[in-house]
């Protein structure tokens, strides 16, 4: 994926008031954009799908995008940003993994479509009314697809999840941080049911994802007054976000005003490069354009 120059704006909320805003405006003017769909565009986010430490990173920007800021892009910029979902699409359904993930996503940009094309007048949307029908048309008939997608039998002797020890099965359950996940590979064979049961793999997905003060208020109880940690856990997931976890995700260098994914490096100037290199979050990234 290509380089190139942000804001500074990552101190930003040590600064506070117009002069902060006007500040950060006018050094986005200098590198030639200041708009979330200018960057959006410079960001070859279609090579990083095909990298599979950078797929869920792209995907969760572009929920959202889809969620509250699809009408604030250009018209280039939206089918830009169409294209690379057409892209995910097809290699959700070719590779066969990550479908939930996709659902998901496609979910939140119909429903914003849906509310953008019935209050159409009460918003301003770019382009004929016709190309956000047919747009959502479009996510329809991939929700479909996803929906009519079967996993293949697997055929001959090679081997599988119930040739594994227990104790190698338990291994790869304490490796997922999602629950959903857990819950679906429970539902594999009887001993991974019974190793995704284990209160002790629910605890400890609680305590990566959320901090005490958080499961403490949520604890379920069962009748005889154990903590039922699986409940916990989705209890707790409906008034918190999940840590979010990625195998690589974009980086701003404040010495050179350089987004970069992180395991391509990047070759800083500045006498002590990592003290200059910050985590961008999808949602960090979409905040920088806020102004």
């Amino acid at each position: 994926m290509k380089k190139y120059s942000v804001t500074k704006s990552m101190g930003m909320h040590r600064k506070k008031g117009k002069r902060a805003i006007l500040e950060t405006t006018q050094i986005l003017n200098r590198h030639g954009y200041c708009t979330l769909g200018e960057a959006f565009n410079r960001l070859d986010f279609s090579s990083a799908i095909q990298d599979v430490r950078r797929f869920n990173y792209v995907v969760k920007l572009l929920q959202l995008i889809a969620k509250s800021q699809l009408t604030s892009l250009s018209g280039v910029a939206q089918k830009n940003y169409f294209n690379i979902l057409d892209k995910i699409v097809q290699k959700v359904l070719h590779d066969q993994q990550n479908p939930r993930l996709i659902k998901g996503l496609l979910h939140d940009l119909g429903s914003t479509l849906c509310v953008l094309i019935r209050g159409v007048g009460k918003s301003v949307l770019v382009g004929n009314i016709n190309v956000w029908v047919c747009r959502l048309e479009t996510v329809l008939a991939w929700q479909q697809q996803l929906q009519n997608l079967q996993m293949p039998q697997q055929v001959g002797q090679s081997l599988t999840l119930s040739d594994l020890p227990l104790h190698t099965l338990n291994s790869i359950l304490y490796r997922l941080s999602d629950g959903w996940d857990i819950v679906t590979l429970g539902q594999v064979t009887p001993a991974l049911r019974m190793l995704s049961e284990d209160r002790r793999l629910w605890k400890a997905l609680c305590q990566y994802h959320f901090a005490e003060k958080q499961f403490c208020r949520h604890l379920i109880l069962s009748e005889n007054g154990h903590i039922e940690w699986k409940l916990t856990y989705f209890a707790l997931q409906k008034c918190y976000p999940p840590r979010e976890q990625y195998g690589d995700t974009l980086h701003f260098c404040r010495h050179c005003s350089i987004l970069f994914w992180k395991d391509s490096g990047h070759p800083c100037t500045a006498a002590d490069p990592d003290s200059c290199f910050l985590p961008v979050s999808p949602q960090h990234f979409i905040d920088l354009f806020k102004f």
